[in-house]
């Protein structure tokens, strides 16, 4: 596995990889991987000849008071997870590669970042959309994995990418669960024994409330009591609601196609999950 760290190398690579007829997947990440962003490569595999998984602590979509120092690092078992899954190329731009001296650029999708998480996190939605842009571009990804448990994420690198003709495919990959439906994440970590052995109940929440809107209640009342649920389990929730899965508009009945989204804090960790409705 070739790791790049400047874009000359890195445009060497592909240039190379292109000369031998593949395909370029890309799997960008902050690392601290865990079996959800393997799963990412795979689907990358599955659909490219030369897979690129990125790996950057991308700074302009944290907010100050946020968890940017704290975010968990580890290169070199990350390196070693991606070898093992096959991956040819790591790109791990240094700041200074990624956000040059003078750099004035940023990218804003309007409608879905307002809502829910760019609500909760007011410029975190640009950082996202400007530093995947950057690897779209970097790289010539023909395809882009992204996992379906940062779903309104997925809708606002999907919007960009189309509005502004960057020709990758962005492909969804399904969220990867816990023996206990808990959905991967790299903030996982940070969880208490105790806080981790309730973090369960938020899926299970969740799905007892997407069974519940199939079978026709009332979809206010139903969030209304999924808040309290969750409040009474030790969870802080933003947010739990139904939208539509392209717009993230909230809905007050169910529709074909549409989410169910969440974000609860449990101790000092904030869990995020969704799942398809109907």
């Amino acid at each position: 596995m070739l790791v790049c760290r400047d874009i000359a190398s890195l445009r060497a690579a592909t240039s190379e990889a292109r000369r031998a007829g593949h395909r370029i997947g890309l799997v960008p990440t902050m690392g601290a991987l865990h079996d959800g962003h393997l799963a990412l490569v795979a689907a990358a595999r599955r659909e490219a000849g030369f897979v690129i998984a990125s790996i950057f602590v991308n700074s302009t979509q944290f907010l100050p008071h946020e968890d940017l120092a704290r975010y968990p690092r580890d290169e070199a078992g990350d390196l070693e997870k991606l070898r093992g899954a096959g991956c040819d190329l790591a790109w791990l731009p240094r700041p200074e590669v990624m956000y040059p001296p003078g750099f004035a650029t940023g990218i804003e999708v309007a409608e879905i970042p307002a809502l829910w998480e760019g609500a909760a996190r007011p410029g975190h939605f640009r950082g996202v959309a400007t530093v995947c842009a950057k690897l779209f571009l970097q790289t010539g990804a023909d395809i882009a994995a992204f996992g379906e448990k940062d779903w309104q994420q997925l809708q606002v690198v999907t919007r960009m990418a189309r509005d502004l003709d960057i020709p990758v495919r962005i492909l969804p990959v399904l969220t990867v669960r816990e023996a206990d439906d808990l959905a991967l994440s790299s903030r996982n970590r940070f969880l208490a024994a105790e806080e981790r052995a309730r973090a369960a109940a938020l899926p299970a929440e969740l799905r007892r409330v997407v069974a519940r809107i199939v079978a026709g209640e009332a979809v206010d009342a139903v969030l209304a009591e999924a808040d309290a649920t969750l409040r009474r389990a030790g969870f802080a929730p933003d947010y739990i609601a139904l939208v539509e899965a392209a717009t993230l508009r909230p809905l007050s009945a169910f529709a074909p196609g549409s989410r169910l989204i969440a974000a609860a804090r449990l101790g000092q960790v904030r869990l995020l999950d969704n799942l398809p409705v109907g």
